[in-house]
């Protein structure tokens, strides 16, 4: 086989959920393969991108992967988000200064369930904390510099952390985003003693606010070593390959001083953009999966001719929703899993209702999730024991047929889904009901009524990403795609009032296919804080072209070459004495102030037209156009009607 280019070579598109992981393979002429299986299977395989890969090539899970015929590997995956869901990343000291010692624990006060009585803080990621005797002031003035003894303290303090095995740690000092000099200090210190993750905030959220600056910050050190290590394991799947390099998150050196490796190993970040695998950090891994489903999305919507869409990814253990209407929406400030984060991350909504999500009756009602009984052991008809999941209520209800789905359950992934355990754990069920209430509904009905419930939390989850931010959904397709989304997708169009409804092709890997779609992007912040003037155009203008070159270098690190390279200034606005700012495209100050009015009415409802515009930040994101070309869908005009392959019953309206 001739391997000269990347075209006369294999590319793998991956998206490890939660419990399928997909895979895209691109022929080295150019023919779409997809392949679908378990994430979890410890039986037969240690990791299911890789095994993937192996049923492709049809090698034996022991041979090596043959890199030489593989041009590229672009994959999401769920690593660092489990990690940081399980509380199981690596262990952390957290270097912050004197004083605030407990800033993090404290937070922001936020009461988000307000008549609880027993409040229950979130475990923090951070095991030890250093008090740093140092202090800048807001303007720059040096108030305590790191003195000889200070420094000497330190030093002890973190030696004794390494020497405890500790070797991840971040660095977040007050005002250390706009005077970093403390902080590049303390790295060298930490360096100088051995750490291999070393994360600053300065470079890793170079933003104010200091508890979600040094949230982030830890959030990158505790989660930066997995990925090092799953990159690592991938890489040595590999004939000849590897990955090299330190576990440093602190961008002080160049990351990509060495040519790419072959096969090119890249990941998808939680901003929608994909990177190269020894650029990609903790704090951009949390939507590494779904932002692959927003791309692929968009890209097949635009195809179709359409616009304006509500993505609708409906896997095994959760469903994403994203509101699109010409352009990528990003939040720079959410929470995970209780901690916060500031770092462009696809405005994902996630509600924790898919396939398979786990059917309770608590003695007085029907509940749907938030458990999910994953890949392992899967829903009741996996046939390896699980529980009853709303899966199984289309399989008992006969919207799946298990005479038209692939023979890849049971121990030895050979067997069809089993009706019949299905039908007997809602028979017992059932029963339970009417024990405990009286209620002697038909199996039927109970199987409908979960679905029903499922539906209304992924309808209430599409109002929340659309309705209530202003957007008449009545206007937008509802593009469904996952493992689980066409079984549902017309319920949820139905009761959200959408007359259209888009499925690609291969809808069902559609996540993964946005991974081969995507394009490579950086993204760079700094803040400003200024009122909005013609005089600070200049300003940002620099500023904003400091961090465009910054961008543009670490693409053609990348090997994007500067005709694939475009550029995206955008400028966060918000009114003085508020803290919500709105993204609005930088320009001129009229065309900004009337971007950022027309989206504040859309949202809030009013405008404050007395109140002056301050400039809180501004990004560039620099994108490396390098997505493939995708293939055109066939169409083909019908003049007879369709012939049925078989008739089966289903159960809708209350009745087969």
């Amino acid at each position: 086989m001739n391997v000269n280019t990347a075209n006369d070579r294999w590319q793998f598109w991956i998206d490890r959920g939660g419990t399928f992981t997909d895979i895209v393979a691109r022929r080295p002429d150019g023919r779409l393969t997809v392949h679908k299986l378990l994430s979890e299977n410890p039986e037969r395989y240690r990791d299911a991108a890789m095994q993937g890969i192996r049923d492709i090539f049809g090698i034996a899970a022991d041979e090596p992967i043959p890199a030489e015929q593989i041009a590229a590997i672009k994959m999401g995956t769920t690593v660092a988000t489990n990690a940081l869901l399980e509380r199981k990343g690596d262990r952390v000291v957290l270097l912050v200064t004197k004083g605030f010692r407990d800033a993090l624990r404290i937070g922001y006060q936020n009461r988000p369930h307000i008549f609880a009585r027993h409040i229950v803080l979130p475990e923090m990621l951070y095991e030890r904390v250093i008090e740093v005797d140092e202090r800048y002031s807001a303007q720059g003035e040096e108030l305590v510099p790191i003195s000889p003894t200070a420094e000497a303290q330190l030093t002890v303090a973190l030696q004794d952390a390494y020497t405890a095995g500790i070797r991840a740690c971040a660095i977040a000092f007050m005002h250390g985003y706009r005077y970093p000099h403390h902080e590049q200090h303390a790295a060298a210190i930490a360096r100088a003693i051995g750490f291999t993750q070393i994360s600053v905030s300065h470079a890793v959220s170079p933003l104010m606010k200091l508890i979600s600056r040094a949230d982030t910050t830890v959030v990158d050190a505790y989660l930066s070593p997995i990925l090092r290590r799953y990159v690592d394991q991938v890489s040595g799947e590999f004939v000849g390959t590897g990955e090299g390099g330190q576990e440093d998150g602190s961008r002080e050196e160049p990351a990509l001083s060495t040519p790419p490796p072959a096969p090119r190993l890249m990941f998808m970040q939680s901003n929608g953009g994909l990177t190269d695998a020894r650029s990609f950090q903790g704090k951009d891994s949390i939507l590494s999966g779904p932002a692959g489903g927003i791309v692929g999305a968009v890209q097949t919507s635009s195809l179709a001719g359409l616009g304006k869409i509500i993505s609708f990814d409906m896997g095994g253990t959760s469903t994403d929703v994203a509101h699109y209407a010409g352009e990528y929406e990003r939040e720079f400030e959410t929470e995970v899993a209780g901690v916060r984060l500031r770092a462009p991350m696809m405005a994902i909504h996630t509600v924790a209702a898919g396939g398979g999500s786990i059917l309770q009756f608590d003695g007085a009602r029907f509940r749907v999730g938030p458990g999910s009984a994953g890949a392992n052991p899967g829903p009741a008809c996996y046939r390896k024991g699980g529980p009853l999941t709303v899966t199984d209520c289309n399989v008992r209800l006969g919207k799946l047929q298990p005479a038209f789905f692939p023979h890849v359950f049971g121990p030895n992934g050979n067997l069809p889904l089993d009706q019949v355990v299905v039908q007997q754990k809602f028979d017992a069920l059932a029963e339970q009901i009417r024990l405990a209430t009286g209620d002697a509904r038909p199996v039927e009905q109970v199987a409908q009524g979960f679905l029903a419930i499922a539906v209304e939390k992924m309808a209430s989850a599409i109002k929340k990403i659309s309705v209530q931010r202003g957007y008449d959904i009545t206007e937008y397709t509802l593009c469904c795609f996952g493992g689980a989304g066409g079984q549902h997708a017309c319920l949820i169009a139905d009761a959200l009032g959408m007359g259209q409804v888009f499925i690609h092709p291969y809808a069902g890997v559609l996540s993964a296919y946005g991974m081969g779609l995507a394009d490579v992007r950086v993204m760079r912040e700094k803040t400003v804080e200024a009122q909005l003037s013609q005089t600070l155009l200049p300003g940002i203008d620099r500023i904003l072209a400091d961090l465009t070159t910054e961008a543009k270098a670490e693409l053609r690190q990348q090997n994007v070459p500067d005709a694939q390279i475009q550029v995206l200034p955008k400028v966060h606005v918000r009114y003085q004495g508020t803290d919500s700012a709105l993204i609005v495209s930088f320009g001129h100050l009229d065309a900004m102030k009337a971007d950022f009015e027309q989206a504040h009415r859309q949202r809030y409802g009013f405008i404050l037209e007395t109140k002056p515009l301050i400039v809180e930040a501004v990004s560039a994101e620099v994108v490396g156009i390098t997505s493939p070309m995708m293939e055109p869908i066939a169409t083909v005009t019908r003049t007879a009607p369709l012939t049925p392959i078989a008739t089966v019953k289903t159960y809708v309206a209350d009745a087969w």
